[in-house]
């Protein structure tokens, strides 16, 4: 059988990024920049205002104090957004808002809460002092300056800054695009009435949001039954082999059994580009990976916890690092394992767990088998036994792999 370890390789060279594209910033959130951005414009574009209040000459009002409040007309009101810059003439106060374009001729901003707020005339109680509450252009960004490195993660300030600099767009390595399907003739969807024999469909829904979680587009998220014309006809109605998908990940059809759709589709030895193999691990032994036209595919097993975990070991670190997302791996940590553990030889277990962060401590959380989904649910870890170990007592150190993470 093939260890984990290469199998994640071999997951990892057939998921392929995507060349760069310019998108709007409300697509590029949450990607990474390929280029860096330097700023055609400064910040502030212009001098203005950082206070509700009057320009003036500071010295003008040099000796205001309460007792003896200087008077000064007010000829001008400039709201933020006003176009045409007046000019401040001396002995004169134009009452200004925050943001607004200081005029030409003033030197600094006396707060309202110093004034009796007058409209024609005005009252000031305290001096000022050049510069004092002015925003200077460029003192935040001056324009040719490089504000956004590649590599580098647009947040929401990223997006808020490139917007300021007037940039609609940005230049970022793209998401994956995602089709998800699961197989089985026995898979209902939610909502309808069961038959004797049939189970609700949930892989399909679960992969789906493990792939937001790690930060790709879901273009389908499709069930089939074990009927291989109706598999092939979603191949086409997503334009797989025109280059409208980047990966393909399947859940169930990769046994050894006789209704196996994925396995029918693609051939059993792998002529057709896609190779089944079995890797050394518990749940998910079944595994396959191959190239459909330009896509990626990845074949995961039917069992839904068997199918999730192989998405935690496989397919989500190989997306992250596709997308070059940061943290592609969940965090590693060790705990001190509180109940004793045994593991089937030759292969490496992941069990759910509970994780207490403040003790160090890890307790195992259901059986290992891949049916049980509730448990998976509610765990915030999973337990990475290797396949060596056969028995971990309570108190062993057990490296644990942080879901919350």
């Amino acid at each position: 059988m093939r260890s984990v370890e290469e199998h994640q390789r071999a997951v990892a060279e057939v998921i392929r990024a995507r060349p760069p594209a310019t998108v709007g910033l409300h697509i590029a959130q949450g990607l990474v920049l390929t280029e860096d951005v330097v700023a055609p414009i400064s910040l502030p574009v212009f001098d203005n205002s950082a206070m509700d209040g009057y320009a003036v000459l500071a010295q003008d009002i040099a000796h205001a104090i309460p007792e003896h409040p200087v008077r000064l007309p007010v000829t001008e009101d400039i709201p933020a957004g006003r176009t045409d810059i007046p000019r401040l003439v001396p002995g004169t106060a134009h009452r200004i808002m925050t943001g607004a374009p200081l005029p030409n001729g003033a030197d600094g901003v006396i707060p309202v809460e110093a004034t009796d707020g007058g409209v024609d005339l005005v009252s000031i109680w305290a001096a000022t002092s050049p510069g004092r509450h002015i925003r200077r252009a460029g003192e935040d960004v001056a324009a040719g300056a490089t504000v956004l490195r590649a590599g580098q993660l647009v947040n929401a300030p990223a997006v808020g800054l490139a917007s300021a600099l007037g940039l609609a767009e940005l230049t970022v390595r793209p998401r994956l695009r995602v089709l998800v399907i699961s197989t089985g003739s026995e898979l209902v969807k939610p909502g309808t009435p069961l038959s004797p024999g049939q189970i609700y469909e949930s892989n399909g829904v679960m992969l789906a949001a493990a792939v937001r979680e790690a930060g790709a587009e879901v273009v389908g998220t499709v069930t089939v039954t074990d009927d291989t014309a109706e598999f092939t006809g979603v191949l086409d109605q997503y334009g797989v082999r025109d280059g409208a998908v980047d990966l393909i990940i399947t859940s169930g059809g990769v046994s050894a059994g006789a209704y196996e759709v994925v396995k029918d589709v693609f051939g059993r030895s792998g002529e057709q580009g896609v190779d089944f193999v079995k890797v050394a691990m518990q749940p998910g032994m079944p595994q396959g990976l191959g190239r459909v036209g330009a896509a990626a595919i990845v074949t995961l097993p039917g069992n839904p916890v068997s199918a999730q975990v192989s998405f935690e070991v496989f397919i989500r670190p190989a997306l992250r690092r596709s997308m070059a997302l940061p943290n592609p791996d969940r965090p590693r940590r060790t705990a001190v394992l509180r109940e004793t553990l045994t593991s089937p030889a030759g292969k490496r277990q992941f069990r759910r767990g509970l994780l207490d962060h403040e003790s160090g401590t890890v307790s195992n959380y259901g059986p290992p088998t891949s049916h049980h989904l509730r448990y998976l649910a509610s765990a915030n870890c999973l337990l990475d036994i290797d396949a060596e170990v056969t028995e971990l007592p309570a108190g062993s150190r057990v490296e644990v792999w942080d879901l919350t993470g």
